[in-house]
């Protein structure tokens, strides 16, 4: 009996000892690194207009990386056909963040079902073949695709916070000399970047343009997403999680808002349960619908969406973790009828036990001696949008164990 039982504890020190790093020894797998959230076009601009015999450069800065790298294209809201001519890619050091240069006998042909050109239908998105590259983690990966166009109105991601950049003709092998900075921080067609790695999966943070980082320094990579990957990063490997960017600004519960975005559930499938390796959602809105209707919604309307959100999350087989609403007071569509809308939302998230988890953003940002106030040091001046400070706040009110 006692030799049953040194066995017993002999297995037990095993599986404790192996468990923690198990995902080590793990096959390498797709997992979703850099993403954003896309939507129609604007009425003016590159994105109404679209592009002919025209080459965009634009920047994604990765989470994790990987030894394959696959890009995901959008035509999800053109009104023709979009066809890709050909396309490259190189991860680039950070110290050319905001400029178009790269080294051209370091960019790799990005190959369509292993053709250099595809032809993307309307309403639909387009995942590439794996690229043979290794993607250093915590990097910027340039992205260049070639349009003979006319492609018609483009999909895009209005508020990137990334310069981008075009030129004439096909200059994907470009070094860069040829591009010109694109007006505006929009990105347009790509949507996302996944990688192959044995990180345990991504985590999708869903949202307004407090998530997207409306505001956030140009090309700094300092959004609140952006800081809680260097957090994840900085875990042991077998704990990492690549991190999707799914903020637009402007987004809504209740409604859809044009070029901020179709409404939270309409685009759950497509922003949440199409990612690569998606293990867990943080959903951080509301602030939109109660500061629009200026304390017209009702907060049980709000909480049946966060409801809804919740379920289908679950039958993803989803962690959902709900995040508070940040202080407005002082915005433009404050109100006191709104702020009482806001602590009603944040108190049943606190509170429900709906969610798997709960990040406190409102007590993270909040000024303790004016609690329906941001803190003036993570106040970007609007009232309502966090610093670079205060994302970094953000970032630091997770409970990584809960993600």
């Amino acid at each position: 009996m006692r030799r049953v039982k040194q066995l017993v504890v002999a297995v037990a020190l095993l599986v404790v000892a192996v468990g923690p790093t198990a995902s080590a020894g793990a096959p390498a797998d797709w997992v979703g690194s850099w993403s954003v959230a896309v939507t129609p076009p604007g009425t003016s601009g590159m994105s109404a207009t679209g592009v002919t015999d025209t080459t965009l450069r634009q920047v994604a800065h990765v989470s994790v990386g990987g030894s394959e790298l696959r890009l995901r294209l959008s035509n999800v809201y053109g009104t023709s056909p979009l066809v890709v001519g050909k396309a490259s890619v190189t991860p680039r050091a950070d110290e050319l963040a905001g400029t178009p240069t790269v080294e051209p006998s370091k960019l790799v042909p990005v190959l369509f079902g292993g053709r250099a050109s595809v032809t993307i239908p309307v309403g639909a998105e387009w995942v590439s073949d794996p690229v043979r590259v290794v993607v250093p983690e915590d990097t910027d990966l340039v992205i260049s695709t070639y349009c003979p166009g006319p492609t018609g109105p483009l999909t895009q991601h209005p508020a990137g916070f990334a310069t981008g950049f075009s030129a004439t003709g096909d200059q994907t092998s470009g070094d860069g000399s040829q591009y010109q900075a694109i007006p505006g921080a929009a990105r347009y067609i790509i949507e996302g970047v996944d990688v192959k790695s044995r990180v345990r999966g991504s985590v999708v943070l869903f949202g307004d343009s407090i998530t997207d980082g409306v505001v956030s320094p140009v090309d700094q990579n300092l959004r609140y997403p952006d800081q809680l990957a260097d957090r994840l990063l900085a875990q042991p490997a077998s704990r990492e999680l690549g991190v999707l960017n799914a903020g637009i600004s402007g987004n809504r519960l209740l409604s859809n808002a044009g070029t901020a975005g179709d409404s939270t559930l309409a685009r759950f499938d497509r922003d949440v349960i199409a990612q690569a390796g998606v293990r867990t959602v943080v959903l951080l809105e509301g602030i939109n619908d109660i500061g629009g209707s200026l304390g017209a919604t009702d907060p049980a309307d709000l909480i049946a969406v966060h409801r809804q959100f919740i379920q289908r999350a679950h039958q993803a087989g989803l962690k959902a973790i709900g995040a508070t609403l940040t202080p407005y007071e002082g915005a433009g569509y404050y109100s006191p009828a709104g702020e009482a809308d806001r602590q009603a939302l944040n108190t049943w998230i606190r509170t429900s036990g709906e969610y798997d988890g709960v990040v406190d953003f409102d007590k993270a940002v909040r000024d303790p001696a004016a609690p329906t106030k941001m803190l003036p040091a993570y106040d970007v001046g609007d009232h309502l949008h966090p610093n670079a400070d205060g994302f970094k706040a953000m970032a630091a009110a997770f409970d990584l164990g809960q993600l």
